[in-house]
């Protein structure tokens, strides 16, 4: 018979200085840090977090040093310690990658061994309290509210926070609107009642961050800085927000947090399908759904599923218009997905009560059916279900639709794409060349083309066609397009690279085939200078469009870019 193994020996910490383990001197922070786990587990705490840390042993940038010349002491000293969420582990199956993240505990069996001695006795619960920094920290009362319990003063924080996202609904991201002031936002807030709505998002923001109190709060400006970045098409500095919105939920306890991980992993996939990086966008969306935490936010959550959907909708859109080419069943496949959780988006938006969502997908919906029909996807039984309706009709209304939801949602800023959609959907009714090789078209050819004018556009809006008010439609194209980019140029609203680009060359289309070719002249030469901001793919987008559409006049006076040595026709873009 066997013998037992024998009980791993008691590990005595000695407090007083010169601290010592077993005897034998040791680095302060490694034997602070194992004491702040056994106190942690003593406490019914269980977890020193990354925070506890900061401003006791280190500061932020010496933190990693610490835990692991910690962890390889620990070694030395036969202590087997734990990091993660999950408490149950079994340490040595633990990723060492992930160690210095945090949080930081020590197994019951563990924590039985470690003796905290002063002078060599026990020491007392005050005196571990005192060599750890504790004992100023009173105990919480019996009534008193968790950290990140809402407080009176948290007002303020909460007003800049709506005076934010109300910007960004209004489309102020970085630069105020001139006069506007006391709006009504779609939060019920009204500026006359306190809340600024004069400055931009990111200002407010950076406001509402200097006011934040706890954790969550911290978190949830993180968050928006995040989301703000990646509208303005800076990925970058989307990218640098939210590695500190993922330092912020790992360092501490943050309330929500399963929804701030959620939106955060939403955020990351918007970068990457900006960066027209698909797989890795779509990888990152079904990482989310497959995770028990965050899937449970995304079934639950109406404004993270609408966000998911929407996104994830987008991504198959593009895939399909890429394959139809060359694959047609999994074109119409990926094209019949994306048509579904475009629905699926739209639901979950109404179900949150956000217009301002609805109006996003409701867009999308209607130029993704145009998109299928352009490239021989009409036939799609989510298109066809009431028989063989009229493609461009149907792409037409779903997009006013959107606009009238702008329209009537208070504080609401019109939207840009809704503008190129149409002026796209309006010059697509065009036939385009059909031999490359005939060269540029002349421009008596090109102005002989009849694109749908808004009035044609309006009628096809049938019942929606409210939602083209004179104010902000006028009666020709280029007009409409060049009330949009005067906004821009004025600071009442601040498109970013994409949308910009896209206002630049409808206006020059469309000022080419008014007969101004000195208006589309110009555009074309902001263009040019905007250009190298985008991605290569919407890049070759222009480029093609620039060289294989305009008339041979506005060409020569407005050299396009050089197409790229490997050329392949592109797919129609889509958002």
């Amino acid at each position: 018979m066997s013998k037992p193994a024998p009980s791993p020996a008691p590990l005595s910490i000695e407090l007083t200085s010169p601290q010592t383990v077993d005897g034998r001197r040791a680095a302060f922070q490694s034997l602070w840090l194992l004491v702040r786990m056994r106190h942690a587990h003593d406490t019914g705490g269980g977890m020193v977090r990354l925070a506890d840390l900061r401003g006791e042993v280190s500061d932020a940038s010496t933190l990693r040093m610490v835990v692991s010349r910690a962890f390889r002491d620990f070694k030395a000293w036969d202590i087997e310690v734990g990091w993660g969420e999950d408490t149950q582990r079994e340490p040595r199956f633990l990723n060492a990658e992930r160690r210095s993240q945090g949080p930081f505990w020590l197994p019951a069996a563990q924590a039985k061994r470690v003796r905290v001695l002063v002078d060599g006795r026990a020491a007392t619960a005050t005196e571990v309290a005192s060599f750890l920094g504790l004992r100023a920290r009173k105990a919480p009362a019996a009534n008193a509210p968790p950290p990140d319990a809402v407080h009176l003063q948290d007002a303020a924080f909460w007003k800049q926070l709506v005076a934010s996202q109300q910007a960004a609904r209004q489309g102020r991201l970085m630069a105020p609107v001139a006069g506007v002031a006391g709006v009504v936002g779609s939060a019920g807030v009204a500026g006359s009642a306190g809340v600024s709505t004069s400055g931009s998002a990111l200002e407010s923001i950076r406001l509402a961050g200097t006011l934040a109190a706890t954790d969550f709060q911290r978190a949830l400006v993180t968050l928006n800085e995040a989301m703000l970045w990646r509208r303005l098409g800076d990925n970058e500095q989307a990218r640098r927000r939210l590695q500190a919105l993922k330092k912020q939920r790992l360092a501490h306890h943050v309330a929500g947090n399963d929804y701030l991980g959620a939106m955060e992993c939403i955020v990351s996939a918007w970068c990457a399908y900006t960066a027209r990086d698909l797989p890795l966008a779509q990888s990152l969306l079904a990482g989310m759904a497959e995770d028990a935490a965050r899937g449970l936010v995304l079934r639950h959550h109406p404004d993270v599923r609408f966000e998911w959907c929407n996104l994830w909708a987008l991504a198959c859109r593009s895939r399909a218009l890429g394959l139809a080419a060359d694959d047609k069943p999994a074109a119409a496949a990926l094209a019949e997905e994306s048509l579904r959780r475009f629905g699926e988006a739209l639901a979950a938006a109404f179900e949150s009560h956000s217009f301002d969502a609805a109006q996003h997908v409701a867009a999308n919906m209607g130029m993704a059916a145009w998109l299928f029909d352009r490239v021989g996807l009409s036939d799609l039984p989510t298109l066809a279900h009431d028989g063989n309706a009229d493609t461009t009709r149907r792409a037409v209304q779903w997009i006013a639709f959107s606009e009238w939801l702008c329209g009537h949602t208070d504080g609401q800023g019109r939207s840009a794409w809704n503008a190129i959609y149409l002026m796209r959907i309006a010059r697509g009714h065009c036939h385009g060349r059909a031999d490359e090789s005939a060269g540029h078209p002349t421009l008596a050819q090109f102005r002989a083309q009849k694109p749908l004018d808004p009035a044609a556009v309006s009628r096809l809006a049938g019942p929606l066609a409210d939602a083209f008010d004179a104010t902000h439609w006028p009666a020709r194209w280029v007009d409409v397009a060049q009330a949009r980019l005067a906004d821009h140029q004025a600071g009442r609203r601040r498109y970013p690279g994409l949308q910009h680009c896209s206002l630049l060359f409808e206006h020059a289309w469309y000022a080419a085939h008014a007969g101004e070719l000195k208006a589309a002249e110009a555009s074309l030469g902001l263009l040019r200078e905007a250009l190298p901001q985008l991605v290569p793919s919407d890049r070759a987008y222009f480029t093609e469009s620039w060289n294989d559409t305009l008339p041979a006049e506005l060409v020569l006076e407005a050299k396009p870019p050089r197409r790229p040595a490997a050329r392949k026709k592109a797919a129609p873009r889509a958002r």
